[in-house]
């Protein structure tokens, strides 16, 4: 039993990272919920990141941006923020391999919608020229489904009616037994 017992926690040990690779993006627990922005940055005085900041400082951008329920992620010097709070470097590698972006150093702004894909993506020289208007265009022109994706909500249970005065009410059943476990 104690052998089974280490070989499991020996194989969980190793195995279980790679198990949680494929899930641990920072962007998973946003799907559903609101519209991820992404800033990819070489540097915090790129053009890119200076122009897109400058915006969202003034009042009316900012409101625009809670309304289309967005979240800022910003990736700069190879330190990720989620709204101004930092990420830890594997949630930072986990976002920037969820992105499938390869390998480049130009700065990227990417949205993602609530359904977890790709709506708006620039890269280079064209991402100097992006501004906030023509990521609302963008958020703005999305189907009404789209629009209207929110968090999965938890179903409320049924309560069943009482039954009518001349109908028989059904015996209620045992309930199941737990398996047996396999004596070793």
């Amino acid at each position: 039993m104690l052998i089974r017992s280490l070989t499991l926690t020996t194989l969980l040990a190793f195995a279980g990272p790679l198990f949680a690779a494929d899930s641990d993006s920072p962007l998973d627990m946003d799907k559903g919920r609101s519209r991820p922005l992404i800033v990819i940055a070489p540097s915090t005085v790129d053009p890119t990141w200076v122009s897109l900041k400058k915006s969202l400082d003034e009042p009316a951008n900012r409101k625009g941006f809670t309304e289309r329920n967005m979240v800022l992620y910003t990736v700069l010097n190879l330190m990720g923020q989620r709204d101004g709070k930092d990420l830890g470097p594997q949630d930072t590698a986990a976002l920037i391999r969820s992105l499938k972006l390869g390998a480049g150093a130009k700065s990227k702004v990417i949205l993602v919608g609530k359904d977890g894909e790709k709506k708006f993506e620039s890269s280079g020289d064209e991402s100097k020229s992006v501004d906030l208007k023509k990521i609302f265009e963008t958020i703005d022109a999305l189907p009404v489904t789209e629009k209207e994706t929110a968090a999965p909500t938890v179903a409320t249970p049924v309560v069943a009616e009482p039954a009518t005065k001349g109908a028989k009410g059904a015996k209620p059943g045992k309930p199941a037994k737990p398996p047996e476990m396999p004596d070793d």
